[in-house]
């Protein structure tokens, strides 16, 4: 896959993450604030401060995303963005991930 066609398929996913978070923190009544740099999208727990970051690493054909239980690279898969380690699905990974820092059920539609 060229540089072009990763860059696009990682902007939809981190529009796709923004989206479902919002509308899953509205949900769960958990306060977010969600800012966006380019390619990094950080998800802040207001409540508690704490802080999830998800980039786009275009030069590994990879996302990445940092939490309090570590950090974690994805790759493309076919369809899905797979972890690189355990083959974890990035959404329901990250919905794992945000529900244990926001303490709340944080699921959105994948």
């Amino acid at each position: 896959m060229s540089e072009t066609e990763f860059l696009t398929l990682a902007e939809a996913v981190l529009g796709r993450i923004e989206t479902g978070l919002e509308q899953a923190g509205e949900e769960a009544d958990v306060d977010l604030e969600l800012s966006r740099n380019g390619n990094v999208l950080e998800i802040e727990f207001v409540d508690n401060g704490s802080k999830i970051i998800v980039n786009t690493q275009a030069p590994m054909q990879e996302i990445w995303v940092a939490a309090r239980a570590g950090g974690f690279h994805y790759r493309l898969n076919g369809k899905e963005w797979l972890n690189t380690r355990d083959g974890s699905e990035l959404f329901a990974s990250l919905a794992a991930l945000a529900s244990a820092q926001g303490g709340a059920a944080l699921n959105w539609p994948v």
